[in-house]
């Protein structure tokens, strides 16, 4: 029963994100998703992948790029990101703390140079973790 309800935790999770994401702005590449990764189309927000990563890092957020199906972009650029809910739910991460995530990702993208957007995202991430333990069970 361990598994499946971890499993089941984390296509909650997963589903949470990508419905917050599209709040946000963000285009899913699938219409959804229905496992813990999903590939999004960044390009809603004038960015492309690799620049959404590198801003996405800056504030405290690991996600890569990846190209999207039919991407106008070179595979170094790319057009998508792909993000997961793992990591987040095996830290004991809900529902809600997806919604707050999806948040902060739409923050960052909508601006992408801003350093002070970049340093109050990283804080507010950090505030988020610092409430979770990575791998709980000694994992």
């Amino acid at each position: 029963a361990g598994f499946r309800k971890s499993a089941a935790d984390v296509a909650t999770n997963a589903q949470a994100l990508a419905t917050a994401l599209a709040a946000e702005g963000v285009r899913m590449v699938s219409g959804g998703n229905d496992n813990q990764r999903m590939l999004v189309d960044v390009r809603p927000f004038g960015v492309k992948g690799r620049v959404a990563q590198e801003a996405l890092d800056r504030a405290g957020i690991t996600c890569n790029k990846n190209a999207i199906p039919n991407d106008p972009e070179k595979p170094f650029v790319t057009s998508g990101l792909r993000l997961g809910s793992a990591s987040c739910t095996t830290a004991g991460m809900g529902p809600e703390e997806m919604r707050e995530i999806a948040s902060l990702i739409g923050d960052v993208l909508r601006a992408v140079d801003d350093e002070a957007v970049a340093t109050d995202v990283r804080e507010q991430a950090n505030r988020l973790c610092s409430k979770f333990t990575p791998y709980p069970e000694g994992a």
